[in-house]
């Protein structure tokens, strides 16, 4: 079921991604522009609490995965020929599995499940990011400036590879456990617990190709975040729509009943 790949894959799926936005042109870049703006409303929201919006920011791309799932359906719908109208996202935050006869199962909601913990997790990373700084900076941390001066290019003390070494540590199983799990549970009727497990085995059987991957995801979203978050209206669908074509590199489903089946 999980297919071994070489360690360029990634970049095969990011020209992949290229071409799907370049065929959905604004239905793509919609995603990323709404994403955008939703960064926007936090960094208003945090601009001057900068110790929260450190964590905030970097909680938010936890749940990224959730929020580009639209742009896994408008992947599938291109792959299959099929219509790739509004009509698309609507339906799939709307009724994404209209052909369940039990809308009340535990398997209906196993997407919304996987965004629940991943927005758990989000939460707990921006209470952790924001208790770390609070206690152990010199200063109060107000603005990017000081987070610069005081966290990144302190002269003496680790707190930023502090907080970069539990962010890691946090990050790397939630990786781990959604590289290919909303695709998946997009895509096929399997149980949250069986897409999270597939989504480890992909990680372990390729481990520097997932490295490739992870590294290639945090190096654009850091250009969309330093870019004023503008990069975001590219970066997002682009991410997105590669991450579909992962999913379908990665994970041989085949085997496995369609979400469209009774």
């Amino acid at each position: 079921m999980v297919r071994t790949i070489g360690v360029l894959k990634p970049l095969e799926w990011l020209s992949l991604a290229w071409k799907d936005i370049s065929r959905l042109r604004w239905l793509s870049l919609l995603h990323g522009l709404v994403l955008t703006l939703a960064g926007g409303l936090i960094v208003a929201m945090a601009h001057h609490r900068f110790w929260l919006l450190a964590g905030a920011l970097s909680g938010f791309l936890v749940i990224a995965p959730v929020l580009a799932t639209s742009l896994y359906a408008l992947s599938r719908a291109l792959e299959r020929k099929e219509d790739t109208g509004f009509q698309v996202i609507l339906k799939t935050w709307l009724n994404w599995q209209n052909s369940h006869f039990n809308k009340w199962g535990n398997d209906y909601w196993c997407m919304v499940q996987f965004g629940a913990l991943l927005s758990l997790a989000a939460t707990g990373w921006v209470l952790t990011s924001a208790a770390l700084i609070t206690l152990i900076s010199p200063i109060p941390i107000e603005s990017p400036v000081d987070f610069l001066h005081h966290v990144v290019l302190a002269p003496s003390g680790w707190l930023f590879e502090w907080w970069l070494a539990l962010g890691g540590v946090l990050a790397a199983p939630m990786f781990a456990s959604s590289v290919v799990t909303m695709p998946l549970l997009l895509d096929r009727r399997v149980s949250l617990l069986q897409a999270v497990v597939i989504s480890w085995a992909v990680v372990i059987k390729n481990p520097v190709p997932m490295a490739v991957w992870a590294g290639l995801i945090m190096g654009f979203t850091l250009l969309g975040l330093g870019s004023l978050l503008l990069g975001l209206v590219w970066v997002v669908p682009m991410l997105g729509h590669a991450s579909w074509h992962a999913y379908r590199e990665l994970i041989d489903a085949s085997d496995l009943p369609s979400r469209t089946e009774k």
